[in-house]
């Protein structure tokens, strides 16, 4: 029989991981405040006062047009968590809770989403979007994402809410309380750290996505962040110092969203738990 693992091998497993998670994040970061002859010639180093240099800073908070890049990139990452955390919520509430005609082929087309990637329709979702005139419109990634988001999102909620006792929802109904109510008033707090989860593994992909906005919203001002840096790329030259500062600043909003959610998931696990 093997021994269990001790406190110390634990903590060291956890800190390697960590450490190994952190390192890319902690390499682009301290090279952007590097010159660019140092970043190529002593990448590991921490800047000293030779190669120290906020070159990229400066240019990257000189163009006007990145603030709006950023402000982009917020407004469809916080607009397809919302429409997908709501819409997914209602859809696993529906499959689970009523039964009807189709109702195990619907899910089962639902879960289709998972294994099968939207990109393979990005020539539809382009004619499609042209027809709607939402040609470079944030209306559009949001609604690609929320559509791309929404089977697994599906299948992971409606595992949560199978796991909410009937007797709960049925003493909610013998109180009076509508459909409505039972849902956003006793459903959702409940089934909060599953949303919490969705959350987090949506917005990853979202931010950091390159495709749907070079396809979909390439120009007018409605470039996305990871978009926008693609201006410091040339052919033949590379503004390096520009890029991972860029980069650098890039990380702090999904950072901030994913500390508001796994605060979120730490109450849900601790409030909201069902008993």
């Amino acid at each position: 029989m093997r021994k269990p693992l001790s406190a110390f091998a634990v903590h060291a497993i956890l800190g390697l991981y960590t450490l190994l998670a952190l390192f890319p994040i902690v390499l682009v970061v301290m090279n952007s405040f590097k010159a660019k002859r140092a970043i190529f010639n002593t990448p590991l180093q921490p800047p000293g006062p030779s190669t120290f240099d906020p070159v990229g800073y400066t240019r990257v908070f000189d163009d006007s047009s990145l603030p709006l890049y950023y402000l982009n990139s917020i407004t469809v990452t916080v607009g397809t968590i919302f429409f997908t955390l709501l819409f997914g919520a209602m859809a696993a509430w529906a499959l689970t809770e009523y039964k009807f005609r189709f109702n195990t082929l619907l899910a089962l087309f639902l879960s289709i989403g998972i294994m099968v990637p939207i990109r393979l329709g990005s020539v539809s979702i382009i004619q499609l979007v042209a027809e709607l005139n939402l040609i470079n419109t944030l209306t559009a990634l949001i609604l690609v994402y929320t559509a791309q988001n929404l089977p697994l999102a599906i299948f992971i909620l409606s595992e949560f809410i199978a796991q909410i006792p009937k007797d709960l929802r049925e003493a909610a109904r013998c109180d009076g309380l509508s459909e409505y109510n039972i849902f956003f008033h006793i459903i959702l707090p409940l089934i909060r750290p599953a949303m919490a989860t969705v959350a987090v593994f949506t917005m990853i992909p979202v931010w950091n996505d390159l495709w749907f906005p070079l396809l979909l919203a390439p120009a007018g001002g409605k470039q996305t962040i990871t978009l926008g840096v693609q201006q410091f790329l040339g052919q033949y030259i590379t503004d390096w110092n520009a890029v991972l500062a860029a980069l650098s600043t890039a990380i702090v909003p999904v950072l901030l969203l994913y500390v508001i959610f796994s605060r979120q998931l730490i109450r849900g696990l601790t409030s909201g738990a069902v008993k």
